[in-house]
């Protein structure tokens, strides 16, 4: 994986060492994980521009929000992943693969803690346990 800190690897370890919220995006294909302290950015999609990168590219990411207590996964799946139409299936994959993922980069980063999905962003989660 291709780690990328911004705006350097001082920041965001000083940021880790402080217990300070972290953005973390992590690539649909695993090969890269993008993070910055939150104050340092904000939001995601920030990031993404932050680090020369487009951030219409948002829906290629995984986003994550983590600190030594724990990863909140914003879990936001697009219509078009992997292009699977089927909703149901689509969801799943998306779950499945974005937990893999998350888990491998939260250990690339030295953290070992649970990924969690906010309530506010349980509306997909909920649907795809509902049927």
């Amino acid at each position: 994986m291709n780690i990328i800190k911004y705006p350097d690897t001082e920041a965001v370890n000083t940021a880790i060492k402080n217990g300070d919220p972290l953005l973390m995006l992590v690539s649909f294909d695993s090969s890269e994980i993008i993070i910055s302290g939150i104050d340092d950015t904000v939001e995601h999609w920030v990031l993404l521009s932050q680090t020369g990168h487009d951030p219409s590219d948002i829906d290629k990411y995984f986003r994550v929000v983590v600190n030594r207590d724990g990863a909140d996964w914003t879990f936001v799946c697009p219509p078009a992943y992997k292009n699977i139409v089927d909703r149901q299936r689509r969801l799943k994959a998306f779950y499945k693969d974005g937990f893999d993922a998350i888990s491998d980069a939260l250990l690339e980063i030295g953290f070992m803690v649970g990924i969690n999905i906010p309530t506010r962003y349980r509306r997909h989660w909920d649907e795809l346990w509902s049927n």
